[in-house]
């Protein structure tokens, strides 16, 4: 084997976005268990707040984290209890439903964000000036998008359409 071959800059940026998440990953961890939620908790709370309506499919949501569906319908299960989310029927497709973000998983998201926000500027986005931030960001979404083309499903899609001859579609 080549020796030089551990030098090949693409091992090192590889490496270094693995450490680099690591790191981040670890601090925000810590600061959601203050707020008794898990990391995943902490991302499906966030994407469901980011998106239209504060809602997603359950397959959207799958498609836009790192859960498998099944997995997806554990987490949302064990939020509905604790009173984060709620699940909303979709009208015209008995397959189909919708996790909603309640009042009460907005509230836990104003506690956690002011410190999450911290972190990110502290150790994230505070160590770059605004040009490399700019350049990083575009280059993750290029990454995101080639590796993890589903990453924004349904985040486009407010609710479901009517036509007046079918009804809802979901």
């Amino acid at each position: 084997m080549d020796p030089n071959v551990f030098d090949d800059p693409r091992i090192t940026a590889v490496g270094l976005l693995v450490e680099a998440h690591a790191g981040l990953s670890a601090r925000f961890a810590a600061q959601f268990e203050e707020h008794g939620l898990s990391s995943v908790e902490f991302e499906v709370l966030t994407r469901l707040a980011r998106s239209p309506g504060n809602q997603l499919r359950m397959t959207d949501l799958a498609a836009q984290t790192s859960l498998s569906t099944s997995g997806v319908t554990r987490v949302v299960d064990r939020m509905e209890r604790d009173g984060l989310l709620r699940r909303r029927a979709c009208p015209s497709d008995r397959r189909s439903s919708y996790a909603v973000v309640t009042r009460s998983g907005l509230d836990r998201l104003d506690t956690v964000l002011p410190g999450h926000l911290r972190i990110i500027e502290q150790w994230f986005t505070g160590q770059l000036d605004p040009t490399a931030l700019t350049a990083l960001l575009d280059g993750l979404r290029q990454l995101r998008d080639a590796v993890h083309p589903g990453a924004t499903a349904g985040s486009t899609d407010p609710a479901p359409t009517v036509d007046e001859a079918t009804g809802p579609h979901c």
